[in-house]
C-alpha cells in the first residue's frame, strides 16, 4: 500500500511480511508506555469466516479450520475487558491468540455471571470462571482426541490449538475435534495452568477493537442503525420542578418531525433524523412549575458545614476512647476538606435503541448493567423479563453514569408510545444538566498526637449529598490508631447523584492523604516514614478490624518511594506521597513538582500498583495512566454548581477539562506477587489528587483543601 500523509495524519502504514496492514498511533504522548511507544494493531491478510462452527461451551466456539471465537460476556466501557477476559479463556484453552476472534456476548444470565461493568470487578470476579471455561473446553477436546486414538487422556498434551500424543507421534487440530467434542459431557473437574506456564496472560496484546475504532466501523451505541428506526430527543425538568404546559405547534411544523410525546414530566420529539428532532425540541415552548424545593450549591454547602459540627448518633466505627484521647493530646490537628458536584462527561453522550413490540422488546446500546436495565424496563412495561432481549455495544465511556438505566427506560417508553423502533439521543447539554452527578461532600478531620508525635487518635466526620456513607471506616488508617472514630451525615437533595469513578474514594482519598501529610508535618516526621510507622502499628498491634492487607499496602508505598527517589530527590524537585486501597487493589503515587518562573509545575507521577496478576500489561498501563490523569484533571478544574435547581455548566466552554499539554508523564510499576487479579479501572484515580496537593505544599507551603485546585491559583 502507498500511504498518503498530511499534517493531521496520525496513521502509519507499512507492508508486513504476511501482506497485512500495520496501524499504529502515538496521538496522546502522555499516555504512551516507555517500553512500547506505539500501540500496534495488525489486520490479517484475509479474514476467516468458516461456515461450520461448534459451540463447545458458552464462551468458546471452534470452526472446522481451527479458528476460535471467544465470547466476551461483560460490557466494554474502555477498560479493556473485551480483550482481557477472552485472553484468560484463550490461555487455558491453549490456543494461539492470533487465531482468536472475539464477539460481544448478549445478556444471558443462564450462561454468564455478573455481566456488569462497575466496581472494577470484571476480571476479579471472572478470573476463576473464565479460566475454568477455557480449561473445560481444552479437556473436552483432549478426551475427544484420546477416544479417537484409543489412548488415555492423561497421555495427551496441547499446544496452540492442537492435541498431541507424543508416544505415538500423533496430533490433531482443535477444528477436527470440535464437532464431536461439542456433544460430550463437560468434565466436573479440570486442572488449571500454573501461572509460570502462561503464554497469553501477562503479555501485552492490542485492544481487540483497535482496527474497527481507527477505521470508523460501527461499534458504539451512537452508531446504531435499524430499518424503520425513528429518532428521539427529550426535554427533562430542572430539579424541583414539574411540567406545567407545553406548546408543540412550532416543533410539529419542523420538517422531519413525526410526533411530540409527553410522558410524565418529560417531552420527547420523534422524527426521521437526529438533526430534525433536535430542531423540533428546540422549538418547543415549555413552562415549568415548582414541585419542591429548588436547590442551590451555596445553600447545600452551608448545610453540610453545619452537619460537620454535629456528632452522629451511631458512628460507623469507634475504637478505644476517642474523646479521652483528644482531651489528653499534646497536640490536635484539624482540617476541613471540600469538593463540588461533578458530571461524568462520557465522550459518548447517553443514547439507546429500543423496539417495543406486542410480542417482545429489543434493547440495544451502551449500558453498564444490562440485567438491571432489563429488569427496570420489564417492571415499567409490566411484562416478563423473558420477553426482553438485551444486546451490548461498546461504550464511549461509562465512569458510573451508565450504571443507571434512566435513558434505557426513556427509550423503551418512547418506543411504546410511538409504536416504532426508537433511537434516543442525548446531547452534551442533556448529559451535563440531566443529573446523576458525583455528590458534593465535605470532611472534618482531626488527629491527636502525643508528646512524641505519635498519632494516638483519629477522627473523620463526613457530610455528603445523598450519600448514605461518606467514609470507608475500615480503610487505612483504621487499625493503626488506638482511638478511632468515623462518622457520616447524609444531606438529602432532589439533585440526582450517582456513582462516579471510584465512588466515595475519588475525593476521600485526596482529602485523607492530604490530611495525613498535615499530621506528619505537625509530628515533625517525614510523610512516607509517618505512613510506614502507622502500617507497622497495624501489623504489630492492630486495633479492631483490619479492612486491608497491611503488608501488601506497606510494600506498595515502599515501592513508590523507592522508584521516585523519595530520599534522594534532585534539587528544585518537590515530591508528594499519596496512597489508597480501593476495589481490592493497593496504589501508591508520588507526584513530582518543579518550580518554573516562581510557580509549581506538575511534571511526573510515579505509580506503584498491587493489583495481583496483570492480565494484559498494555491495557493495565492505559488504565493506570488514564486514572491518574482523570483524577488530576478533575481535581484541578472540575466543578459543577446548582442554582435554582439547574446546573450552571452545560458544555465544555464553561466546564474545564485537563488538556493534553497539562497531563504529566507517568512512570508505573506493578507489584509482582502472583496473587489473583483485583480491580484496576478505578484504583489509580483516588490517590492522584492527594499526591499533587502534597507536592504543591512542599513546593509552596500552601495547602489546597478544596477542589477544584484551580480556585487556589497556586499552580502555574
Amino acid at each position: 500500500m502507498t500511504p498518503t500523509y498530511n499534517r493531521r495524519s496520525f496513521l502509519k502504514t507499512s507492508s508486513l511480511a504476511g501482506g497485512g496492514l500495520l496501524l499504529g498511533f502515538n496521538l496522546f504522548n502522555a499516555c504512551t508506555s516507555p517500553t512500547n511507544p506505539n500501540a500496534v494493531t495488525t489486520i490479517p491478510k484475509k479474514e476467516l469466516f468458516p461456515e461450520d462452527w461448534s459451540d463447545i461451551n458458552a464462551f468458546v466456539k471452534i470452526a472446522t479450520d481451527g479458528s476460535v471465537t471467544i465470547m466476551s460476556p461483560n460490557p466494554e466501557i474502555g477498560q479493556g475487558v473485551k480483550t482481557s477476559m477472552p485472553m484468560i479463556v484463550a490461555e487455558e484453552l491453549d490456543v494461539d491468540w492470533v487465531n482468536v476472534r472475539v464477539e460481544q456476548a448478549a445478556l444471558n444470565t443462564d450462561w454468564y455471571e455478573r455481566q456488569v461493568a462497575g466496581g472494577s470487578q470484571s476480571i476479579r470476579q471472572g478470573w476463576e470462571s473464565l479460566r475454568k471455561a477455557g480449561a473445560t473446553a481444552r479437556q473436552m477436546l483432549i478426551e475427544t482426541a484420546a477416544k479417537q486414538w484409543e489412548v488415555t487422556a492423561s497421555e495427551c498434551t496441547t499446544e496452540n490449538g492442537t492435541v498431541y500424543h507424543k508416544a505415538s507421534n500423533k496430533s490433531i487440530g482443535y477444528g477436527e475435534l470440535a464437532a464431536i467434542a461439542s456433544t460430550m459431557e463437560a468434565p466436573t473437574e479440570v486442572v488449571l495452568k500454573d501461572p509460570k506456564d502462561f503464554k497469553i496472560i501477562g503479555h501485552s496484546h492490542p485492544n481487540i477493537d483497535n482496527p474497527a475504532i481507527v477505521t470508523g466501523k460501527p461499534l458504539f451505541g451512537i452508531d446504531i442503525q435499524r430499518e424503520g428506526m425513528l429518532y428521539a430527543m427529550a426535554v427533562r425538568p430542572p430539579f424541583g420542578k414539574k411540567l406545567k404546559s407545553v406548546d408543540d405547534m412550532a416543533a410539529k411544523a419542523i420538517e422531519g418531525v413525526k410526533e411530540v410525546i409527553t410522558f410524565g414530566d418529560k417531552v420527547a420529539v420523534v422524527g426521521n433524523s437526529t438533526w430534525n428532532v433536535k430542531k423540533g425540541r428546540d422549538a418547543l415552548v415549555i413552562e415549568w412549575e415548582i414541585a419542591e424545593a429548588l436547590e442551590s450549591s451555596e445553600s447545600q454547602d452551608a448545610a453540610m458545614l453545619e452537619l460537620l459540627k454535629k456528632p452522629t448518633k451511631e458512628p460507623k466505627r469507634k475504637d478505644g476512647n476517642p474523646d479521652k484521647a483528644f482531651k489528653e493530646a499534646a497536640q490536635v490537628v484539624e482540617a476541613i476538606y471540600e469538593c463540588p458536584f461533578l458530571p461524568h462527561n462520557t465522550l459518548e453522550p447517553m443514547n439507546y435503541f429500543a423496539h417495543v413490540r406486542e410480542d417482545g422488546v429489543e434493547l440495544l446500546g451502551p449500558n453498564q448493567v444490562p440485567n438491571w436495565a432489563r429488569g427496570d424496563v420489564a417492571k415499567m412495561l409490566e411484562i416478563e423479563e423473558s420477553k426482553i432481549t438485551v444486546q451490548m455495544t461498546r461504550m464511549g465511556g461509562g465512569f458510573g453514569r451508565r450504571l443507571y438505566p434512566d435513558f434505557v427506560k426513556e427509550a423503551a417508553e418512547i418506543s411504546k408510545l410511538a409504536k416504532a423502533p426508537i433511537k434516543l439521543q442525548w446531547t452534551r447539554e442533556d448529559d451535563m444538566q440531566g443529573g446523576m452527578y458525583r455528590p458534593a461532600c465535605k470532611y472534618l478531620f482531626r488527629a491527636a498526637l502525643d508528646e512524641n508525635g505519635n498519632m494516638i487518635g483519629y477522627h473523620i466526620r463526613g457530610a455528603g449529598i445523598n450519600m448514605d456513607n461518606t467514609v470507608r471506616e475500615n480503610n487505612f488508617p483504621a487499625a493503626s490508631v488506638p482511638h478511632y472514630l468515623a462518622e457520616t451525615h447524609n444531606l438529602k437533595s432532589n439533585v440526582t447523584t450517582a456513582a462516579w469513578r471510584a465512588p466515595v474514594a475519588n475525593f476521600l482519598a485526596s482529602a485523607e492523604q492530604s490530611f495525613i501529610d498535615e499530621v506528619a508535618l505537625a509530628a515533625k516526621k517525614d510523610p512516607v516514614a509517618f505512613r510506614l510507622e502507622l502500617f507497622d502499628n497495624a501489623l504489630n498491634t492492630p486495633v479492631g478490624e483490619v479492612g486491608y492487607d497491611v503488608a501488601r499496602f506497606k510494600k506498595t508505598v515502599e515501592l513508590a518511594a523507592e522508584k521516585s527517589n523519595w530520599n534522594n530527590k534532585a534539587e528544585n524537585v518537590y515530591l508528594g506521597m499519596s496512597a489508597y486501597y480501593s476495589h481490592n487493589s493497593y496504589v501508591a503515587e508520588v507526584a513530582e513538582v518543579v518550580m518554573i518562573d516562581g510557580s509549581p509545575k506538575l511534571q511526573k507521577v510515579y505509580c506503584a500498583t498491587d493489583c495481583g496478576i496483570v492480565v494484559n500489561p498494555t491495557g493495565a498501563e492505559n488504565q493506570v495512566e488514564g486514572g491518574i490523569i482523570d483524577g488530576i484533571g478533575h481535581a484541578m478544574y472540575g466543578k459543577l454548581t446548582i442554582k435554582d435547581g439547574e446546573a450552571q455548566q452545560n458544555n465544555f466552554h464553561n466546564y474545564r477539562l485537563i488538556r493534553m499539554g497539562e497531563a504529566p508523564k507517568v512512570e508505573m510499576f506493578f507489584v509482582d506477587n502472583g496473587e489473583s487479579p483485583t480491580g484496576l479501572g478505578e484504583p489509580t484515580l483516588p490517590p492522584a489528587a492527594g499526591a499533587l496537593a502534597n507536592a504543591v505544599f512542599q513546593a509552596t507551603g500552601k495547602r489546597m483543601t478544596k477542589q477544584p485546585f484551580s480556585d487556589f491559583k497556586v499552580l502555574g
